[in-house]
Formats: structure tokens, C-alpha cells, sequence
């Protein structure tokens, strides 16, 4: 039976985002809102956990997981970036994108495209997100909350809830966030290549 949290939008409670941090690193999955839509995240080297949201939205292996960082600083830990790629991040952070990039070391790899090696990116301009990146010191490993047969995700906690409340550890209410994710752009070649057209503008990408 999952935890339900209703945390402010704008002032997060500091007790709740504590007690969220220390569900996640007791090794539990959470339903948690951003600044595109409603998304699950557990902590980046927990594998049980991590398969834990590969049954619940049934995605395979080849799966690109999100890491949602809190910036550019972090960013740079966890993916290998050059000088173009970093100004283009750097005008487009924290935003509504997921940026495709090769993922350096510090990635486990089991987490990343396992051909190519590369993680999908983000820094969300969400402050019940950037709070509980804050108290966890760390990244999160996420993807969209959608369920297998959906065709959009689910936009509203309590619905999380009745669908998923034996599945999670925590959901997070944080009011509506919107049911459009996030654009997913690649910076693997010399050109930024539209993965998919989301909540994030494209028209100052350059594509």
C-alpha cells in the first residue's frame, strides 16, 4: 500500500520532501510531479526498483530512462558533453526537454540503450522536483507515468492511486502538471534530431 503525499507546488513542505528522499533511498519507487507530466523515479542504481518500473509500464530492455538532474553541473557527471551540446543545454534548462546523450561512467549500464550507450537527460522546471533532487543529493532515474495501454499519461494522483497504489511506495500530489511529455531531442550527431515533439518549444532548437 503506497504513502500519498500532497506537497505544495510552490513551497514544498521540507518534512514531506524528507520523508519522500528517505522512501527513495530505502530502495522505493514514487509517482512524483514535473513541469511536462506526472512521472515514476526510483534511485539511479537500484536495479530491483528499477525493474519494478519496467513491470509496471512494461518497456524492454532497450528502454531510454531518464536521469533528471538538478543542472548543468550534474549533468556533466553523468553524460558526455561538448561545447555545442553544453550551450545548447545550458539555453534550454531546466525545461520541458529530455535531451538524448552519451552516458559517461558514472552511469550504470545496465541503465543505458544498450547498443549505443546513451541516457536521456533532464532538468525540469518543477520545484516539488528540484526540492526532492535537493534533499536526495542526486539524480533520479525516471520515465514518463503511462500505463501500457494508455495513449497519454495520467494526469491526475488520485487516479495514480486507484490504479497503481499496490505498485508504488509514494505518490506525490502536486496538482496538475499537464498530460504532455517532455520533447526528446538527440545530440548525438553535429545537428539536434526532434525524437519526439512534446510540452518543450522546438522553435529555438535549431533543428
Amino acid at each position: 500500500m503506497s504513502q500519498f503525499f500532497k506537497i505544495h507546488p510552490d513551497t514544498p513542505q521540507p518534512r514531506l520532501i524528507n520523508q519522500a528522499v528517505d522512501i527513495i533511498r530505502s530502495g522505493g519507487i514514487i509517482a512524483y510531479p514535473t513541469d511536462s507530466a506526472y512521472a515514476i523515479g526510483c534511485l539511479i542504481g537500484d536495479k530491483k526498483s528499477i525493474d519494478r518500473i519496467k513491470n509496471i509500464r512494461q518497456i524492454s530492455d532497450n528502454h531510454n530512462f531518464t536521469l533528471v538532474c538538478r543542472d548543468l553541473s550534474e549533468i556533466a557527471v553523468y553524460a558526455q558533453i561538448n561545447n555545442s551540446q553544453y550551450r545548447m543545454l545550458k539555453a534550454h534548462t531546466p525545461g520541458a526537454y529530455t535531451f538524448i546523450l552519451k552516458g559517461s561512467r558514472e552511469v550504470p549500464r545496465r541503465l543505458m540503450h544498450p547498443k549505443r550507450k546513451t541516457i536521456g537527460i533532464r532538468v525540469p522546471k518543477c520545484t516539488i522536483t528540484q526540492a526532492l533532487l535537493a534533499a536526495l543529493d542526486g539524480p533520479l532515474m525516471s520515465t514518463t507515468l503511462q500505463l501500457p495501454l494508455d495513449k497519454e499519461p495520467i494526469l491526475d494522483p488520485y487516479d495514480i492511486r486507484q490504479l497503481l497504489e499496490t505498485e508504488l511506495d509514494l505518490i506525490i500530489d502536486g496538482g496538475y502538471c499537464g498530460i504532455e511529455p517532455t520533447t526528446v531531442v538527440s545530440l548525438l550527431s553535429d545537428r539536434p534530431e526532434l525524437i519526439r515533439k512534446g510540452r518543450g518549444d522546438i522553435s529555438t532548437l535549431g533543428l
